[in-house]
């Protein structure tokens, strides 16, 4: 075992005293330590307080917590009595987690700093959602800056909600952000086409009060949306929307010319700096490709902000902007869908925060962080933002930092409601190249058909129905991409419901495993043999 004069460098508010056998020192401790075990083996902390227990040994294995796993938890459960294992469990159920990860309680600058980072990771793929959305409905570029900055403004609040709570309400109550979710992109747009934008608003208002209602009930039945399910509904809203992306592209103009060159270069540099670099600059790898990409566009005469120079400097969304909202009852179904697929979207994520926090996730606190999804969805009606999900990059950002504050991610959520406050900012963004953007939509859609297929490879395929069900549900889910004028003879209300890829994918995959997993005996591999 290391001594503790060639072990690394101590963490600040940690000592021990070196010598002794086994687990370490046998001198005298201190006024304010406490002695724990047998033979003379003693765990230190400085005083009497809520930092974990542990030994010099096992601050050398913080520095590689995952390869000394083993060797900690033979030292902690091998040499001390049963008392001082429940002793240390109390304090500290997970010592390596305990270890390898910074303390909660940040100085203000490093949680300032924490909580830009956070806005910069999800930034890109929050106003993404309103560019397609508005490109898609060929709505102007006045009308696409609110809807930025109304989305902004939405997942500041509800990321707020989610860190820091209200009472027993609403709010997870941890490190988690909230950005608008591509999930409602496709069916509002199918919407908007059909019955207009007040309809969508009005879907998405009701669609948000259902979820606030369904909030408890499905925090009890996640069992019913296996990675199956949520597997084939995330790979296909990425690969319903890659097509919305090469519209933005290239608009009505063929593919080519600099428009094709600039497109390629964002890309070849998103996969350089999300390859190769390091950090924070590989976490940023899209915002630094959107901002270099606007500047050669800009060098290339493709660029046109002249309508920022007018736009205000502060200003709140207009609520109702697009009119008195409607309620069709097939887009109201339409939504409806898309509210759960997102609650199975946050699960997930909310799931994957808990397992790095070390604690489990509690029904209630699920049901409160999906009651927050639904209450984006009623103030996204309000203010004409749209449904917001947890994001993904910021659950991957707090497990690659360590940085489990939620302090910082309060502190991105007000920087969102400030940003969301500035409209010119939302000019800004709503005027980038066309060329730009839809090359940065173009990697991050794929972005997100590929987290949809890392979810299904963990489906155990040796099952023959669970097979079935994914690949029926993808093969109907694709037939309105490739060939949406099979549903053009049906009526408006089933064409909005069965005629969406992602609503279409998810109602199949999720009765064909109701009906094969739960209400049905499921074969075993023999069986399917026979």
């Amino acid at each position: 075992m290391p001594s503790a004069r060639s072990g690394p460098p101590r963490p600040r508010g940690w000592r021990f005293r070196p010598g002794g056998r086994r687990l370490g020192s046998h001198a005298r401790a201190g006024r304010n330590t406490r002695p724990i075990g047998t033979n003379k083996q003693y765990l230190y902390t400085r005083k009497r307080s809520h930092r974990p227990i542990l030994h010099n040994s096992q601050l050398w294995n913080a520095e590689q917590p995952h390869r000394n796993s083993i060797c900690i938890q033979i030292l902690c459960c091998s040499f001390l009595l049963p008392e001082a294992r429940s002793h240390v469990h109390r304090r500290c159920p997970d010592p390596v987690a305990a270890a390898g990860s910074p303390p909660a309680r940040l100085p203000f600058w490093r949680t300032t700093l924490f909580g830009i980072q956070h806005v910069l990771v999800m930034y890109t793929g929050c106003v993404a959602v309103p560019l397609v959305f508005g490109a898609a409905l060929g709505l102007d570029t006045s009308t696409i800056a609110t809807l930025v900055n109304a989305d902004l403004l939405v997942a500041g609040v509800i990321t707020l909600v989610q860190a820091l709570g209200i009472g027993k309400l609403l709010g997870a109550r941890m490190p988690v952000v909230a950005g608008a979710s591509f999930t409602a992109v496709t069916p509002m747009i199918l919407i908007g086409e059909e019955y207009g934008l007040s309809a969508v608003y009005g879907a998405m208002i009701a669609a948000g009060i259902f979820g606030m209602l369904v909030a408890i009930p499905f925090s009890k039945l996640v069992r019913f949306f296996p990675p199956m399910v949520r597997g084939a509904a995330v790979t296909m809203i990425g690969l319903s929307l890659i097509g919305k992306a090469v519209s933005m592209t290239f608009g009505d103009e063929p593919a080519g010319g600099a428009p094709l060159a600039l497109a390629l270069g964002v890309v070849v540099l998103i996969v350089v700096l999300m390859r190769y670099g390091r950090g924070l600059v590989a976490q940023s790898a899209v915002l630094i490709a959107l901002v270099l990409g606007t500047i050669a566009a800009a060098a290339l005469s493709l660029t046109d902000f002249s309508a920022v120079g007018g736009a205000a400097w502060f200003g709140l969304p207009d609520p109702f902007l697009f009119g008195t909202p409607t309620f069709p009852i097939a887009g109201i179904i339409s939504m409806c869908l898309v509210m759960l697929v997102i609650f199975t979207e946050s699960t997930a994520y909310l799931m994957a925060t808990a397992d790095h926090l070390g604690r489990p996730l509690e029904p209630d606190r699920l049901a409160r962080a999906l009651g927050a999804d639904g209450a984006s969805a009623v103030l996204g009606g309000f203010l004409t933002s749209f449904p917001d999900t947890i994001f993904a990059q910021n659950v991957s950002l707090v497990r690659m930092t360590g940085v489990s504050s939620r302090r910082a991610v309060a502190v991105a959520g007000g920087l969102l409601v400030a940003l969301g406050l500035v409209p010119k900012m939302g000019e800004v963004v709503a005027n980038l190249p066309g060329a730009v953007i839809g090359s940065v939509s173009l990697v991050m859609f794929a972005t997100v058909a590929g987290v949809g297929i890392a979810t299904l490879a963990r489906v155990d395929y040796s099952r023959n129905d669970n097979l079935l069900v994914v690949s029926l549900a993808m093969g109907i889910g694709m037939i309105p991409v490739v060939a949406p004028e099979v549903y053009e003879g049906l009526p408006s209300s089933v064409r909005i419901i069965a005629g969406g890829a992602i609503t279409s994918t998810v109602i199949v995959a999720f009765v064909l495993n109701l009906v094969f997993d739960h209400l049905t005996p499921a074969r075993t591999p023999k069986e399917t043999a026979a």
